[in-house]
């Protein structure tokens, strides 16, 4: 559980860029942005259900908050996200979403937090961290996909524990609460954005001050009448850093990626994978952690440091491509899987195993092999390609 003494607060723009990153930003080793008892806003506005909270509320959530590990909290007003909502229904219209739906489904309805709870009045936004640090090497032999961090293990259950935590607080004292989160009803990062949690880097992550990008965030929606949050200003600046190391150029202006080239989501896309960005997958069969990596805000952070444990970092690729159907997903199923049909993830299993397992490893081939001669036109395809990259690296190692 983070540390939550308090500490002075500093001003964004005297740590950042000159200075490095400035991890004691209000608090340390969270941020307890709430207005305290002491400091609550004395205009309170009533919302529609006349209710006016006590200032006491405020503490309650935030220790509520700091019990269950969240690093941030902050409140939001529940106006639509209207300048959200269009800037998703332009890039739809680009082609820059790549056919993902999520919140692209129903902008109207993702950005619209009263859709959720009737007669709304605040949305109490959270972040849980999550360890980012130095990924051990495979604990197994043989041919290894990486699995990005955030979804190393369910991170989502732990962030909606904690947030269940702070709405029973709001319900205690009398209020409706629906919890939202890894939904596409509601736009979270904006709602972050909004609640004052941080702001939108130029990799389109929302950027936590002390945390960066490495965290979950979740939203609870509730007809309590609290004062919003103050905003984060842009600590980005004129970094490139992002935009310079996606392996795919996905990201095509600061805060704009294209998802046609993300391979964080070409990894969970249908049909077959884009030819000119094989070989940039590397090893990686789920999510990309690349422009996270490379940012200088969560480089700093203290989840960079954590070293994760290699069992639930790698995946045995072989054992992707043998495993029946229901052995795969009882393991994996957790993770977004278009249609929730295995196929996918043996594509990717095969394409990683082209890029990085032992061109030489004559089980590597038999396995590859197999699904070349398959009937299934997509594996078969993929296995092709596979088969073609190991020969290319095993004649570049002559």
């Amino acid at each position: 559980m983070p540390s939550w003494s308090t500490s002075t607060s500093i001003e964004l723009s005297k740590c950042w860029p000159s200075q490095g990153w400035c991890p004691n930003f209000a608090i340390v080793g969270a941020r307890a942005i709430l207005p305290s008892a002491a400091t609550a806003r004395a205009d309170r506005f009533t919302c529609d259900n006349g209710a006016v909270n006590a200032p006491s509320l405020i503490d309650q959530l935030n220790d509520a908050a700091q019990r269950a590990g969240l690093v941030a909290l902050g409140v939001a007003a529940v106006e639509p996200f209207t300048d959200t909502r269009e800037i998703l229904e332009t890039r739809k219209a680009d082609g820059l979403h790549g056919g993902m739906a999520f919140t692209y489904r129903d902008p109207v309805r993702s950005t619209d937090p009263e859709r959720i709870l009737a007669g709304a009045c605040s949305l109490v936004v959270g972040a849980f961290p999550y360890a980012a640090g130095q990924v051990n090497e495979p604990s197994f032999d043989g041919p290894a996909g990486r699995v990005a961090r955030y979804a190393i293990t369910d991170h989502y259950a732990a962030l909606r524990s904690a947030l269940d935590q702070v709405a029973a607080v709001l319900e205690a004292a009398g209020h409706r609460t629906r919890v939202v989160l890894d939904d596409n009803a509601l736009v979270d990062r904006a709602a972050a954005q909004r609640a004052g949690l941080g702001w939108f880097g130029h990799n389109a992550n929302l950027l936590v001050p002390g945390y960066g990008s490495w965290v979950v965030l979740g939203s609870i929606v509730t007809d309590a009448d609290l004062s919003p949050s103050e905003p984060v200003p842009d600590g980005c600046g004129t970094c490139r850093r992002c935009l310079d190391g996606c392996p795919t150029g996905a990201i095509v202006a600061p805060g704009v990626v294209d998802a046609r080239r993300c391979l964080a989501w070409l990894v969970q896309a249908e049909g077959t994978f884009p030819m000119e960005f094989r070989e940039a997958l590397g090893d990686r069969i789920y999510g990309c952690d690349e422009c996270q990596e490379v940012c200088p805000p969560a480089r700093r952070s203290p989840q960079a440091k954590e070293t994760i444990d290699a069992s639930s970092s790698w995946v045995d690729l072989l054992w992707m491509l043998n495993a029946e159907d229901d052995e795969l997903l009882s393991q994996v199923g957790r993770w977004y899987i278009p249609r929730r049909d295995p196929r996918y993830l043996r594509r990717n299993a095969l394409l990683a195993i082209g890029n990085s397992a032992d061109p030489h490893d004559a089980d590597v081939r038999a396995a590859v092999e197999a699904f070349a001669l398959a009937d299934d036109e997509m594996l078969s395809e993929h296995a092709k390609w596979s088969l073609q990259r190991l020969d290319e690296r095993a004649q570049a190692q002559r």
